[in-house]
C-alpha cells in the first residue's frame, strides 16, 4: 500500500477497511478522511454498531438466520406459514427472498451447499435439523431455493431424494426466463430449463 505519507494511525485505519471484501486502497483512502473528517459521535456511533453486530448477532435457534435474540423476527413471527419451509443456502438467500415479498412461510438456511471437492457433505449442513424440524413442526411442504449452479443443482437433488420418503410435499423454484427479458440475450442453459418449466396458461 502507498500510504505511507499518513499518519500511522490513520495509515492503520486505511489497512483495516481495505480488508473489507470490495474495497480497494484508494476507496479505503476515501472513506478514511470521510471518518476523520465527520463529527466525533458519527465515528463513535459506527464503531459501537461494529461492536453491538459482533456481541449480539448469532444463529436463530430454529431456521440459522441471523437474529440479535435466540430466535428471529421471522420464526417468531405468529402471521407466517408454519407448515411451509423455504431451504435457501445463506442468510443474503432468505433475505433476497424477503425483499420478493412471495412468500409468507418459514426458511431453513443450510450454511451452504454440497461440494465434496471442499469437504463439504451434509454433516457440514445443516440437514439434520431440516429431518428435525420436518418431524416435529407438521411441515406440509419444503420449498428448495437453492442455487441453479452445480452445487445448488447437487444439494436440491439430495434433499429432494432424502425428503422423498417422508409425508411432505417437495418443490423446487422457478427459474428462466426473468421479466422483461429479451429472449435473444438469455443464456442457453436458463432458455434449456425455462423450456422444461414451462406452464399453462389459463384464458384472460
Amino acid at each position: 500500500m502507498t500510504v505511507h505519507h499518513y499518519p500511522p494511525s490513520i495509515r492503520a485505519l486505511i489497512r483495516h477497511i481495505a480488508r473489507l471484501p470490495g474495497i480497494g486502497e484508494k476507496t479505503a483512502e476515501r472513506l478514511a478522511m470521510h471518518l476523520l473528517q465527520a463529527p466525533r459521535a458519527e465515528a463513535e456511533q459506527l464503531a459501537r454498531s461494529i461492536v453491538e453486530v459482533k456481541e449480539k448477532v448469532r444463529r436463530c435457534s430454529r431456521c440459522f438466520g441471523l437474529s440479535d435474540g435466540a430466535i428471529c423476527q421471522v420464526c417468531s413471527d405468529p402471521t407466517r406459514q408454519v407448515p411451509l419451509i423455504c431451504v435457501v443456502e445463506q442468510f443474503a438467500d432468505l433475505v433476497a427472498i424477503e425483499k420478493s415479498g412471495g412468500f409468507r412461510g418459514l426458511y431453513h438456511v443450510l450454511q451452504g451447499v454440497l461440494s465434496p471437492m471442499n469437504g463439504i457433505g451434509p454433516d457440514q449442513l445443516r440437514v439434520a435439523e431440516l429431518l428435525d424440524r420436518i418431524s416435529g413442526d407438521r411441515v406440509a411442504e419444503v420449498v428448495i431455493a437453492t442455487g441453479t449452479n452445480v452445487e445448488g443443482e447437487a444439494t436440491a437433488a439430495y434433499l429432494a431424494d432424502l425428503l422423498q420418503p417422508l409425508a411432505v410435499r417437495v418443490t423446487r423454484i422457478a427459474c428462466g426466463v426473468p421479466m422483461g427479458g429479451d429472449l435473444k440475450f438469455i443464456d442457453q442453459v436458463t432458455l434449456k430449463r425455462a423450456m422444461e418449466t414451462r406452464h399453462a396458461m389459463s384464458a384472460a
